[in-house]
């Protein structure tokens, strides 16, 4: 779920890295386990920034929700999520994402000719690899999946804490590749049965949502993209704030062209286009007072992001702010975070139905 970054390569990918690489350890992520930063935000979990690009390279679109990038020793730039708040939210992600389009993936996938090494996936912006945890031990089969980051960090600990079985016991590998993801191309998917992403619709612009269809649809390979923002929460008890705090945010997250919110609808549409079978099903994160951790830093982010949106907001917003993490820390507070995912089952590569 980390931001896009140029290519690196003829076909915008890396050399794969070994799964048995190490783990880099936490303290090189930016931020060890725990770390927050001057606002108490975990890196990853404030508002977002658009850092300054490489020579030669396309500036990466912000993350909602993150910070600027900065540069790291030696002039490379620092990881912008920190590994902490990826596992804070990965039970959440994992409780929201939609059982109901699992059936008819696996369906697809089962109808797909047998191939050595198994079904190949790619995961794009993949993090600490929540995604792979996730889906892999669902489906049946053999399994390589390609996992894609700009964070080389966060692709060490993705290739560590790959799952090694499918759901049947079959073999599951996993290779690391560091690239654009907003710029893959069908010749990068050559091969694939899946492409899975979580969180990353939102971030992309509408251009870049149209070559990532396209990229699919050119490969003839499913699309399971998960947790894309729909543009609405809902608090409980209510503040008078609730919705012009929601509206900023939800600027925010258009600003630059990204798509935020409208991401699930231009994308349906994308994959439509190219005659491909979509279903969208609702995964939002439901938090309670077992969630307190998370709600806390998702509201600081939150909050910070419609600031960043609409400064004139900083007086009242700070004091709707402490209270809704009074209301968190006693347990009073219950938040419904509205996201989307959308199944796109591609016509197989060679014009079958």
């Amino acid at each position: 779920m980390t931001s896009p970054t140029a290519p690196a390569g003829p076909t915008g990918l890396a050399p794969a890295a070994p799964a048995d690489a190490p783990a880099a350890p936490a303290a090189s992520t930016g931020a060890a386990p725990g770390a927050t930063g001057p606002d108490g935000v975990i890196p990853g979990a404030g508002p977002a920034g658009r850092p300054a690009p490489r020579p030669g390279e396309r500036p990466a679109p912000p993350i909602p929700g993150e910070p600027a990038g900065e540069e790291g020793p030696e002039g490379e730039e620092a990881p912008r999520y920190a590994p902490e708040w990826l596992r804070l939210r990965e039970g959440a992600d994992a409780a929201a994402r939609a059982h109901d389009l699992l059936d008819p993936l696996r369906i697809r996938l089962a109808n797909l000719p047998g191939r050595a090494g198994g079904r190949v996936v790619h995961d794009l912006g993949c993090g600490t690899g929540s995604m792979g945890r996730w889906l892999a031990p669902r489906l049946d089969g053999a399994q390589h999946w390609v996992l894609h980051d700009r964070d080389p960090y966060l692709l060490h600990f993705a290739a560590v804490g790959a799952p090694r079985s499918a759901a049947d016991g079959s073999r599951v590998t996993v290779e690391t590749r560091r690239g654009d993801v907003a710029r893959l191309t069908p010749d990068a998917l050559v091969g694939a049965s899946l492409v899975t992403a979580s969180a990353l619709l939102d971030v992309l612009t509408a251009e870049e949502v149209g070559a990532l269809a396209a990229a699919c649809a050119g490969a003839g390979c499913a699309a399971l993209l998960t947790l894309s923002v729909a543009g609405r929460v809902d608090l409980t008890p209510a503040h008078p704030l609730d919705g012009e705090i929601a509206e900023a945010f939800n600027d925010h997250q258009r600003r630059g062209g990204l798509l935020g919110p409208d991401a699930v609808s231009v994308a349906a549409d994308a994959f439509a286009a190219h005659g491909a079978t979509v279903r969208l099903h609702a995964s939002p994160w439901h938090l309670g007072p077992g969630d307190a951790e998370l709600t806390a830093q998702w509201l600081r982010g939150w909050v910070g992001a419609a600031v960043e949106q609409r400064p004139g907001l900083r007086e009242p917003a700070a004091r709707y702010l402490a209270a809704r993490l009074a209301e968190c820390a006693t347990g009073e507070l219950r938040v419904t975070v509205h996201h989307s995912d959308l199944l796109a089952l591609c016509r197989p590569a060679g014009g079958a139905p």
